[in-house]
């Protein structure tokens, strides 16, 4: 009879998400998991597969719930674009205190071999997603007015989508986040 499982696989993926953000995926051993998730190395392997498998497990944990979730500020009725500055100001300002730093999204992008096509699948369904979230939401302002009528809402989603990226990475350093701010503050200026 197999014995049940003496933790929670739920709470164990979420604490292996937050250490690969923090960590990255090479800096982060087994044993580090292991020791962080306070299971035995065979109900990880049992649970998770190998360490390669548990990343992309956290990885997909994080993109399928994003702080802050963009659909919720985009999504909501009235004008756009102080929505979307919301969603910049958000991101811009500094990770809570038990957050790791930065995005697990852009840590990924950054760190996995242009080989891993597991990563790098995730990547393009994680910046896809936010393209059509974004197209989505400026094809609403050109409707109300809010941008010009000749604007091209893909190509400002992908500058949007490009500019939140580098938010993240410069606003994860303490001496990015003026830098981080100020990007926000005036990305409005090239939607208009």
């Amino acid at each position: 009879m197999a014995r049940a499982k003496e933790f929670d696989p739920e709470v164990a993926l979420e604490r292996a998400m937050e250490l690969f953000w923090r960590q990255g995926y090479e800096a982060t051993s087994i044993a580090d998991l292991v020791a962080h998730l306070g299971i035995a190395k065979a109900s990880l392997y049992a649970t998770f597969g190998g360490k390669h498998d548990l990343y992309l497990a956290a990885l997909d944990r994080y993109i399928r719930h994003p702080d802050p979730d963009p659909v919720e500020v985009l999504s909501s009725p009235g004008p756009v674009l102080p929505a979307i500055q919301t969603l910049l100001d958000i991101y811009a300002a500094p990770s809570p205190f038990d957050r790791p730093a930065g995005c697990m999204v852009v840590a990924a992008a950054v760190e996995c071999p242009p080989e891993d096509q597991a990563v790098q699948s995730r990547l393009e369904l994680s910046w896809g997603s936010s393209e059509v979230l974004l197209t989505s939401a400026l094809l609403r302002a050109r409707a109300q007015g809010e941008i010009r009528a000749d604007a091209e809402p893909a190509s400002l989603a992908r500058f949007l989508l490009v500019l939140i990226q580098g938010i993240r990475v410069v606003g994860a350093s303490s001496a990015g986040a003026g830098r981080a701010r100020d990007a926000a503050r005036h990305a409005l200026d090239a939607l208009r």
